[in-house]
């Protein structure tokens, strides 16, 4: 087996019981790298620091990762304007938090016969109410009883900021004794003069 010591340095080509020896002198472990190779790759290393680290970089780059979610927005071919207005503010907003959103008209009974007009005209208002926020990823389509389109933001999606910790206001301390005996002479003047009087 090739065998790589535990700075990376190359040891060349050595037999497992040498390679084992070597990794019990150093108080470490044998591991095999590369098992498919010719011949099989081995490196002298403290594998449980190995598997820490190895943890601790997937850890790192799940924190870095941005999930991008798909919502979905119901609507009817009967709903009202102001209702389809609701739903399109909703739309904007999920689009504005970086999110894809799924738009799906719904139909029922006798609706199914002009399906294709209003469902595809409803789609089409409302991709055109959202077109500055997003971009059409797949275009309006029938799939059983629901028309559906699904809409992607332009701007990628924004990673949810932490509120700062405020700090108590720190309070004002007496700089001298000398302002405190101020303060309680002007006090005492007042009360003083009233007496003289």
């Amino acid at each position: 087996m090739r065998l790589v010591g535990a700075d990376g340095e190359q040891l060349g080509i050595v037999s497992t019981e040498d390679a084992m020896q070597r990794a019990t002198s150093l108080d470490l472990d044998l591991v095999e790298v590369a098992p498919n190779a010719d011949p099989p790759v081995c490196r002298i290393m403290d594998y449980g620091k190995f598997k820490y680290m190895q943890s601790k970089r997937e850890q790192e780059a799940r924190k870095k990762q941005t999930l991008i979610q798909v919502k979905e927005i119901k609507v009817r071919p009967k709903t009202d304007e102001h209702d389809l207005n609701v739903k399109i503010r909703r739309i904007k907003k999920f689009l504005e938090d970086g999110d894809k959103v799924k738009v799906t008209v719904r139909f029922r009974g006798r609706e199914m016969s002009y399906a294709s007009q209003s469902g595809f005209e409803m789609l089409k208002q409302i991709v055109a109410e959202v077109a500055d926020l997003s971009k059409v990823e797949s275009a309006p389509k029938m799939e059983g009883r629901t028309m559906m389109t699904i809409v992607a933001p332009i701007a990628p999606k924004r990673k949810p900021v932490k509120p700062e910790k405020q700090r108590k206001p720190e309070r004002q301390e007496k700089q001298s004794g000398e302002t405190s005996s101020k303060a309680e002479e002007k006090q005492a003047s007042p009360s003083e003069t009233q007496e003289e009087r």
